[in-house]
């Protein structure tokens, strides 16, 4: 008898895990129920060194969720009403692990040590040359190789409606001096915010600009030029042709870069100007007027079929506003959408790209006993 239950608990045990395996071969592990953690979180997948990926779901009382996995702090969904009250998901991503790992353009992940880009993979701090990785050659694009985006955070706390992360990068990662600890609360609020919360402190004299990348689609699908977008920023930082900012302010007055006014993102960005060129449209930074520090309203993008409006608040001092013009067709996304040339936006708050190089821009250098601060909000409305 003792045989027989031996033999009945291998053989259960064993269709357990063929269940599992079944399963998350099918859909990246998140839809198994036998994958669940006691603080209501699904395996999302395994990252390539082994490590369990999760998937929190936050709610608030108006029926909005977001969707977070601890692989890159990435938002995985984002679900809005739009002025029906049909809810939709407005960022682009995929819905297996595999596709974050293998083949994104950053989607929906939190960006450092540096987000955006540094020359040639250079800077100087304290009177050391640091060199870094040109994986965005000839520059350094959001970190390095291995940049936040790509490493696994902890997760500290969790809630219905929030979720703490943690990760901390240590001293010579990626090329960046300095042991540097990071935290980011993710808040999903009742006024359907989607609110991110950086802090982060280094043993070491360091630079850090840390932003958020999601790539928003406020109709669902298709491409984004009829969004019509308001961008509160005077100047904006004109580039070279690899997209490193000249270091000139330059007023936004007669350009298509001026979203004082609101206007369609299609509307000028096919004009014949040598700063749309450079980045196959819009990929720059504005100068946001906001004082740096205070909380601000960045920008306002409407979408006119669904009425869903974003604002984007925030304490950096810039923007960087891309259009998606290296979204080429051959990634298929959520649903099994292909997308295609400008099927997404992003609008990351940051300081600007470049900075440790240009002595006019804003400082990003951290200090030991100083404590780095930035909050980002994604605010949905409909009208």
């Amino acid at each position: 008898m003792k045989n027989n239950n031996t033999k009945i608990a291998l053989a259960t045990l064993a269709a357990a895990t063929a269940i599992f395996t079944g399963c998350a071969s099918h859909c990246g592990h998140h839809c198994c129920s036998l994958s669940a953690r006691h603080d209501g979180a699904k395996l999302f997948g395994t990252a390539p060194d082994g490590a369990p990926v999760w998937l929190y779901t936050l709610h608030n009382k108006n029926g909005a969720t977001a969707r977070i996995i601890t692989y890159g702090g990435i938002i995985q969904s984002l679900e809005m009403p739009d002025k029906n009250g049909k809810f939709g998901d407005v960022v682009l991503g995929y819905n297996y692990l595999d596709g974050y790992v293998t083949n994104s353009p950053y989607f929906g992940a939190l960006i450092g040590r540096y987000g955006n880009r540094i020359a040639k993979g250079h800077f100087t701090l304290d009177g050391v040359t640091y060199t870094i990785a040109t994986n965005n050659f000839p520059n350094t694009l959001h970190g390095g190789v291995k940049g936040f985006d790509k490493v696994i955070w902890h997760v500290d706390a969790s809630s219905p409606n929030s979720l703490s992360l943690s990760y901390a990068s240590h001293d010579g990662e990626e090329g960046y001096p300095g042991n540097l600890n990071v935290k980011a609360v993710y808040t999903l609020t009742d006024e359907n915010a989607i609110k991110l919360e950086y802090t982060a402190t280094s043993d070491k004299d360091t630079v850090v600009n840390l932003t958020q990348h999601s790539y928003f689609n406020l109709a669902g699908r298709g491409d984004i030029l009829s969004h019509i977008v308001y961008l509160d920023a005077d100047k904006f930082t004109p580039v070279d042709s690899t997209l490193i900012p000249t270091g000139e302010l330059r007023p936004v007055d007669g350009t298509p870069f001026d979203f004082r006014t609101a206007t369609a993102i299609g509307a000028r960005i096919g004009q014949d100007d040598e700063q749309l060129k450079f980045g196959k449209g819009y990929d720059h930074n504005w100068v946001i007027n906001h004082p740096m520090g205070e909380l601000g309203l960045d920008a306002r993008v409407t979408e006119p079929t669904t009425g869903r409006v974003l604002e984007v608040w925030s304490t950096e001092p810039g923007l960087q506003f891309y259009s998606g013009n290296f979204l080429d067709g051959t990634i298929q996304g959520k649903g099994g959408r292909v997308y295609q040339f400008r099927n997404g936006f992003c609008m990351e708050p940051q300081h600007f790209p470049d900075s440790p190089n240009h002595d006019n821009f804003p400082s990003v250098v951290l200090h030991p006993g100083q404590t780095y601060h930035n909050t980002i909000v994604y605010k949905f409305s409909d009208q």
